[in-house]
C-alpha cells in the first residue's frame, strides 16, 4: 500500500517511516511525487483542523491514501503556548518564515528563566488524520508529558526536542535514542493508533 505523508519536513517524514515500519506499507513524500511546492494554509483553530486541511489538500491532488498531522508544544506556564502556533512561533507580520528552532528554544528558555521545576510542566501534542481515496476519514491524538529543561541538551530529534525533558529517562527528547523516542513520543502514540486502520 502506498501512502502519501502530507509534509515537506524531512525530519518528520523520516520519523514517521520509523514509526510505521511495515513491509506492506510504502511511505511516499510530496517530493517523490513532485508535490513539494504544495503548502496548505495551517489556519485552523485546532491541531485536528490543521491536519485535516493538509490531508484533504494532498488527497485531492494525489488520489492516494494520505496521512497528515499537526503537532505542537504546550507549556503550562505560558498558558498552553506556543501550542498550534509552534511552527510559526516568533514569526513577525508577513514574514514567510519563523526564526529557527534553535532561536525559538533559546527564547523559551529565557522566558522560563528562574521558573521552578513544578511550574515548568509541558506536553507535546500530535493529532493525525488519515484520508482514504474513497473519502473515509480517521483521526488519532497522542500526547507526551514532560518539563521544559533549563538548557538545550541533545543533538537527536528536531524542533523543541532539545528543551523537552522527560523525568522517566532523565533526558531531553533530543538525548533519547531513536528507537526509544519512536515508542514514547506524541507522534508515535498518534500514528500507532492510526496504523490499526491501515492494517484493516
Amino acid at each position: 500500500m502506498e501512502i502519501l505523508i502530507a509534509t515537506n519536513n524531512k525530519h518528520k517524514i523520516l520519523e514517521i517511516k520509523h514509526i510505521l515500519k511495515n513491509k506492506n506499507i510504502k511511505i511516499l513524500s510530496p517530493d517523490e511525487l513532485n508535490l513539494k511546492n504544495i503548502k496548505p494554509k495551517e489556519n485552523g483553530k485546532t491541531y485536528f483542523e490543521n491536519a485535516l486541511k493538509k490531508a484533504k489538500t494532498f488527497a485531492r491532488i494525489s488520489n492516494l491514501p494520505v496521512l497528515a498531522d499537526d503537532s505542537g508544544l504546550e507549556i503550562d506556564f505560558l498558558k498552553g503556548a506556543p501550542g498550534i502556533y509552534s511552527s510559526r512561533f516568533l514569526r513577525r507580520g508577513t514574514a514567510r518564515r519563523a526564526p529557527t528552532f534553535h532561536k525559538k528554544n533559546i527564547t523559551i528558555l529565557k522566558m522560563m528563566k528562574d521558573i521552578p521545576k513544578k511550574e515548568r510542566r509541558a506536553k507535546f501534542v500530535c493529532h493525525c488524520v488519515l484520508i482514504t481515496p474513497d473519502g473515509k476519514i480517521f483521526d488519532a491524538r497522542g500526547e507526551c508529558n514532560g518539563f521544559i529543561h533549563n538548557k538545550i541538551a541533545g543533538k537527536n530529534g528536531f524542533g523543541y526536542d532539545p528543551i523537552f525533558y522527560i523525568p522517566r529517562f532523565k533526558k531531553t527528547m533530543a538525548q533519547l535514542p531513536e528507537k526509544v523516542k519512536n515508542k514514547i513520543s506524541h507522534r508515535a502514540k498518534a500514528f500507532k493508533k492510526i496504523e490499526k486502520h491501515l492494517k484493516k
